[in-house]
């Protein structure tokens, strides 16, 4: 009987250690689950941080694409139109384009966009020749006007054409170029770049013509 005793004593304490073997095992893997999922969010980027940032990056670029970009890139005025262009805002030069063989010459007026925001140029600009017999208001082509908007920093040019004086005479004598941009009232006078004189005649249309904005063709 003791003999049995003892036996059963021994596998009593067998069992319970066994037991308590079983039990931190499970102990063991139910803390290295959490972590693992934790972990595996973390690189999958989910419903923690990754989310926020998500939403993060849809507010900028809402920020990005919205009214601030607009009204640089536009240079609108603000009421969301664009003005037009001012003179104080055009750089105005003039250079001679006359091409060899031309019955005519040739003047281009460059009317460049220096004010810091687009504007709107439409129609025909006023043109006036300084001459030693008067002032001589240019006449319009008749070319159809196209309104455009000129870019901040590009630059539009119309054409003044004239007839050359191959008199042998003296001629009129041009002294300056006054250039009113369309819808303005201040003027720009600008030195003559083309021949210095023009053919006296008795005929009471201008002998000078401009045309409208573009018709020089247009720079970058």
């Amino acid at each position: 009987m003791r003999v049995h005793k003892l036996t059963f004593a021994a596998l009593a304490v067998v069992a319970g250690l066994s037991l308590t073997a079983c039990q931190n095992g499970d102990e063991d893997m139910g803390q290295s689950a959490p972590s693992s999922a934790s972990s595996a969010a973390s690189a999958s980027g989910g419903s923690g941080s990754g989310g926020s940032d998500q939403g993060g990056g849809t507010d900028s670029a809402g920020k990005g694409s919205g009214g601030q970009g607009t009204a640089v890139g536009t240079g609108s005025n603000g009421n969301g139109k664009v003005g037009k262009c001012r003179t104080d805002e055009l750089e105005i030069t003039a250079m001679d384009s006359t091409i060899d063989g031309d019955p005519d010459g040739t003047v281009a007026v460059e009317l460049k966009n220096g004010g810091g925001r687009d504007c709107v140029l439409s129609g025909y600009a006023g043109v006036d020749l300084k001459t030693s017999s008067g002032t001589l208001s240019a006449t319009r082509t008749g070319e159809k006007a196209t309104p455009m908007t000129l870019k901040d920093g590009k630059s539009v040019y119309f054409g003044i054409n004239y007839p050359i004086n191959k008199s042998g005479g003296s001629g009129v004598r041009i002294t300056g170029l006054v250039v009113t941009p369309p819808d303005e009232t201040k003027s720009v006078t600008l030195d003559w770049p083309g021949a210095a004189t023009l053919p006296v005649t008795d005929g009471s249309d201008s002998q000078v013509k401009v045309g409208p904005m573009g018709s020089a063709g247009q720079g970058d």
